[in-house]
């Protein structure tokens, strides 16, 4: 005859089974199927067989290489410049195509480069794209998870207040969250056109006709702060709950007595309210960084990647090479990387906000 203990844990199991088998079958599955496939040439569609290629398509992706070209010099040992005085080097194409001396900058292309002195230093990549993407997801990532865990936090601590009509300000501020990504993007396309869009319209209107619009998704030094802040006004509402969910479980027992002890505001924040919030700050950090990385609605509708892949993120990547370009081993490659750093970045997170 079962016990009671037992009973119970089969009537929680068959409970927890949905969600259990649901997320084996879209999350676990799929996640080793993506490494298989990465190890792999496999395409979406293809009459031949996939191939085991081992870890080519990581090298090709991740593959790097620095080379120092020197100026071309005459006869006499003087360096050789153009018409307008500048040095002349000899082509890259020469190294990086069937040159048997360097083997290890084949098949890459230019990824950027410097001056230093004389010789002029290249940065090389198996695959300049994907690097873009890399650098430009954790750039992302660098500027949105502060700015939008900070304002989050500021919003939080001014709706806190016990004010007649507080709530209509939470639900303002809130709004943004329910509405669709793919609501938001186009809205914000419209308010970033170049012609008569809003921001053009309200900034030539504050400079009384000073400022000349400008392409803000059109420029490359433009679209991805433009689609940051759009990220930071459409996501900052929902963290702001998690902050003020936080600021209210914190005892008011401990602000009266701060208040008793004569504590000001910035030092009631400070030794009252932040370490209170030590466990939200927390989970809003490492929930803010994982939304980060997954970046791809806003880059999908907005700008598909350009100009010049200046917008290219990893997810968008994946996608692109998966279902564009009918690479599943290539997607695959770009989602387990994705999974390892996210992974990474969590865990070195948790361990550096970990109790003391």
């Amino acid at each position: 005859m079962a016990s009671k203990l037992t009973r119970a844990n089969r009537a929680g199991w068959l409970m927890a089974f949905p969600g259990v088998a649901l997320m084996t079958l879209f999350i676990i599955v799929p996640f080793f199927l993506a490494f298989a496939y990465s190890l792999t040439n496999q395409r979406l569609a293809s009459p031949n067989a996939a191939e085991y290629v081992g870890f080519k398509n990581y090298s090709d992706l991740l593959g790097v290489a620095v080379f120092t070209l020197e100026p071309e010099r005459d006869d006499s040992g003087a360096v050789i410049r153009d018409e307008d005085g500048e040095i002349e080097y000899p082509r890259l194409r020469g190294f990086t195509r069937n040159n048997p001396d360097y083997p290890n900058l084949a098949g890459k292309r230019e990824w950027f480069s410097w001056q230093s002195g004389e010789n002029r230093t290249v940065v090389l990549a198996s695959d300049v794209v994907f690097m873009k993407a890399l650098v430009n997801t954790f750039t992302f990532v660098l500027f949105v998870a502060p700015i939008q865990a900070g304002l989050a936090l500021c919003l939080a601590l001014l709706i806190n207040q016990k004010l007649r009509g507080i709530n209509i300000f939470r639900t303002i501020y809130f709004m943004p969250v329910v509405v669709s990504i793919v609501v938001v993007s186009l809205l914000w396309q419209f308010i970033y056109s170049p012609g008569e869009g809003l921001l053009n319209n309200v900034l030539g209107w504050l400079t009384f006709g000073a400022f000349e619009g400008i392409d803000w998704l059109g420029r490359t030094d433009t679209a991805l702060p433009s689609i940051m802040a759009m990220s930071i006004w459409q996501g900052v509402g929902f963290h702001m709950v998690i902050w003020l969910a936080g600021l209210q479980n914190i005892s008011p027992t401990l602000y009266e007595a701060g208040e008793i002890e004569g504590a000001g505001k910035w030092q009631t924040f400070r030794y009252i309210t932040w370490p209170g919030l030590r466990n939200t700050a927390v989970l809003i950090l490492i929930v803010i960084t994982m939304q980060a990385f997954a970046l791809f609605a806003q880059i999908d509708v907005m700008t598909q990647g350009g100009p010049l892949d200046s917008t290219q993120v990893l997810v968008f990547q994946a996608v692109e090479r998966g279902y564009g370009k009918q690479d599943i081993s290539g997607g695959s490659t770009i989602s387990a990387i994705l999974f390892v750093i996210v992974l990474t970045i969590s865990l070195i997170q948790r361990y550096l906000t970990r109790e003391r």
